[in-house]
């Protein structure tokens, strides 16, 4: 069952979502903590929104945001941002920098080193708040003349958002209500997440859906549940359970399994519909809770119990009426039953009617039916099952029918033509009535004979075969038996005579799911290819075969015709020409041959996009995940949704050679295109082409090589900062920063 396995063999390395989930509120960047001058590899939204640059604009600049700084920021500040870098330290400053129009803004900033599992500082986390309106009462029209006070009191009423989340209520509140940025910027390395590729952790309190305990427990489900399926009809129809300690423990038993069932589904992992394993406890709770946990509960009710507590005031009553009229052994009392419902009409028949609510639990075997129709022998039992259930299930309603009008209640006397009285006339054992006795009718048939030939009846039926020795003669008999009839055809016809249509159905994509793990598998080992590897091309083929369900996009695209295909290709690259400015002024032709040319490549945890070396003949935009740039064993920049990276062919007359490699953290879904393509749409839509290279930002350009050494051997320069400051901060002309602050 492979087919749920998605997400859960290659490790992964999830620092940047637990960085994002963590500080999802504020704007941070990362940078690099082992190349010169701290490189920025990854900054947030929050961080562009806030400094008014794009993402690819601040990319391999300083991750001390020297880029921003200007005549006003303090030199001593800046030392201390420098000083907290080089002796990888965590810190935090109030520095004034200025945004990409050159406005001046107050930013709280913080600083803290990510280690790896070599305890090596490889990144810094930079978080950034905005304290503006602590340092710079702003006056206009309105407050003019006001004083400062007032104007402060006016700007912090205005901002009170920003004054909840910086100054809490009270102390209790400080130590146990810490905000999200408190949680991610804990500075000790238990609680910053480290960047490193590791198996998905759950907690130990969590079962994964696929381990060896969960599926032997699923086999022992499956079984108990058709065991549900077959005796809970049987014991409403023939009644042999209601007072046997035997079968009450048992049935009690089983359901205790399945509430036991229920508790552990509580604590099991499933696969959310991005492919990852969802193993936190309040999401598992909130999706059972909205999928199968009222229709299991249903069905684990107690209802044995329930109808044995009913029975024992009924069957007191009958032992008071009936002390010396037993019948005799190997008979059963035909009246008996009826005798209980006069002291409690109907009671005893809805309590043993709601046992048929267990038969809710099939809902099991339908969760789990995409797993078991992968083998082709399970859908054959599958098939001969159902078969065989909808003949039992019938053959207790035929039963019930018959026990219920073989007698004339009105008259006390047996109808001769029920099915019931002739069978018990074809095999000798007729019923007789106990007058002197318990005033009962007694004999008859006995239950096994009865069941038996009720399921030999239905069976013909179903079959359209009929040999007419058990016949419906009451009206009774013959409505159901129509009824039966034209379920059992239409049921004969769906199974039995579309099997083979069924099995090519079912057959066509599993076979060729099978065929290309079983090549892979030996080829794998004729090659002696190392478990690592031989595990992530494994998963690969696993979960890409999870996300297209084995449907080749590129056998149905081409069966479309011309028109309509590039309207299904616009649609599936969608989301890429929605989130970037390149190509919001293409026209609706020029979208098209876009589109057509765009192909969608899913890859797994580890693989390599681009090698260092290799050419680079393909532009690829993020849809989902992130991936990693490594430059001589150094990230150099970290990519997720919305990034651009390869080359910029339209400018260059020649291809270029990768200047890194490209690898995923985690499952990455990227549209890309081709160069050759992607030069022929542009050559010809000339408008588009002007444009799409103005607005295009590559995020990482892999033609272009970090001209960057190790940290060890720097080269003492500062003559950038120098450049920062003009001459009439150093003579002392500071009238505007007094304004700021």
């Amino acid at each position: 069952m492979h087919g749920g396995k998605r997400g859960l063999v290659a490790p992964q390395n999830t620092f940047l979502e637990n960085v994002v989930r963590r500080s999802s509120e504020n704007s941070f960047l990362l940078g690099n903590a082992q190349i010169v001058e701290w490189p920025i590899v990854y900054s947030n939204d929050g961080f562009c929104k806030l400094s008014g640059y794009h993402r690819a604009e601040v990319m391999q600049k300083s991750s001390t945001c020297s880029f921003m700084y200007g005549e006003l920021t303090d030199k001593k500040t800046i030392d201390k941002v420098r000083q907290t870098f080089d002796n990888y330290e965590s810190n935090c400053f109030e520095v004034l920098l200025y945004k990409k129009n050159r406005t001046p803004v107050w930013l709280h900033m913080q600083v803290a080193p990510i280690r790896n599992e070599n305890d090596k500082v490889v990144l810094f986390l930079c978080t950034f708040k905005d304290i503006t309106v602590f340092k710079q009462p702003i006056e206009d029209e309105t407050t003019r003349g006001w004083t400062k006070f007032a104007r402060l009191t006016r700007a912090l009423t205005n901002s009170r958002g920003t004054v909840q989340q910086l100054t809490p209520m009270n102390k209790t509140e400080v130590s146990h209500k810490h905000s999200r940025l408190a949680e991610a910027l804990q500075l000790g390395s238990d609680i910053l997440p480290q960047y490193k590729q590791e198996a998905p952790k759950t907690p130990p309190h969590i079962i994964l859906h696929y381990c060896t305990f969960k599926t032997t427990w699923d086999w022992v489900i499956l079984i108990l549940t058709f065991y549900t399926a077959i005796m809970v009809p049987y014991n409403v129809s023939f009644k042999t359970k209601q007072n046997n300690l035997v079968w009450l423990v048992l049935d009690s038993v089983v359901d205790v399994i399945f509430l036991v069932d229920i508790v552990l589904n509580f604590h099991t992992t499933f696969v959310g519909p991005g492919g990852e394993v969802i193993s936190d406890p309040k999401l598992i709770r909130m999706n059972y809770l909205k999928t199968w946990f009222v229709i299991d509960l249903l069905s684990c009710l107690p209802y044995d119990i329930i109808n044995a507590f009913e029975n024992v005031d009924e069957d007191t009553f009958v032992d008071s009426s009936a002390v010396g009229h037993l019948p005799s052994a190997g008979h059963s009392p035909r009246n008996a039953t009826r005798a209980e419902d006069s002291v409690l009409p109907g009671l005893s028949s809805l309590f043993s009617s709601l046992k048929v609510v267990r038969l809710l639990r099939l809902g099991r075997v339908a969760r789990k039916l995409d797993h078991y129709l992968e083998y082709g022998a399970a859908v054959l039992v599958l098939l001969v099952c159902v078969f065989g259930l909808v003949a039992h299930w019938l053959a207790c309603i035929w039963y019930s029918i018959g026990d219920y009008e073989v007698i004339d209640e009105a008259t006390n006397s047996l109808k001769t033509d029920s099915w019931l009285y002739q069978l018990a006339i074809s095999i000798g054992t007729p019923y007789r009535y106990n007058a002197s006795g318990s005033g009962h009718w007694e004999g008859g048939p006995s239950k096994h004979t009865l069941y038996i030939s009720s399921l030999y009846f239905t069976m013909t039926s179903l079959t359209t075969i009929g040999f007419g020795n058990i016949a419906p003669t009451t009206d009774g008999e013959k409505i159901f038996s129509v009824a039966m009839m034209m379920v059992g055809s239409l049921l004969y016809a769906t199974i039995f005579g579309n099997v083979t249509t069924i099995f090519q159905q079912m057959y066509t994509n599993t076979n060729r799911y099978h065929e290309m793990l079983n090549n892979v598998r030996d080829f794998l080992k004729l090659y002696q290819v190392p478990k690592g590897l031989s595990e992530r091309v494994m998963d690969y083929i696993v979960s890409t075969w999870a996300m297209t369900k084995g449907i080749d996009t590129e056998k149905v695209l081409s069966i479309c015709p011309k028109d309509m295909r590039a309207d299904i290709c616009v649609h599936l690259n969608r989301q890429v020409f929605n989130e970037h400015p390149a190509f919001r002024l293409a026209s609706d032709g020029c979208l098209r041959s876009l589109a057509v040319e765009f192909q969608t490549t899913h890859c797994a945890p580890g693989d390599l996009i681009f090698h260092a070396g290799e050419s680079v003949d393909t532009l690829c935009f993020v849809v989902s995940g992130s991936l990693e740039v490594i430059q001589d064993d150094e990230v150099i920049a970290i990519l997720g949704k919305g990034d651009v990276f390869g080359d910029v062919f339209w400018k260059e007359s020649s291809l270029a050679h990768a200047c890194a490699n490209v690898r995923a953290l985690t499952y990455c879904d990227l549209h890309v295109i081709r160069r050759d393509a992607l030069l022929k749409v542009l050559e010809f839509y000339t408008a588009f082409a002007n444009s799409f290279s103005r607005n295009l930002i590559l995020t990482c350009n892999l033609r272009k090589r970090r001209a960057a050494g190790p940290l060890g051997h720097r080269q003492e320069s500062l003559s950038h900062d120098v450049n920062l400051f003009p001459l009439a901060s150093e003579r002392g002309d500071l009238s505007n920063e007094r304004l700021l602050c």
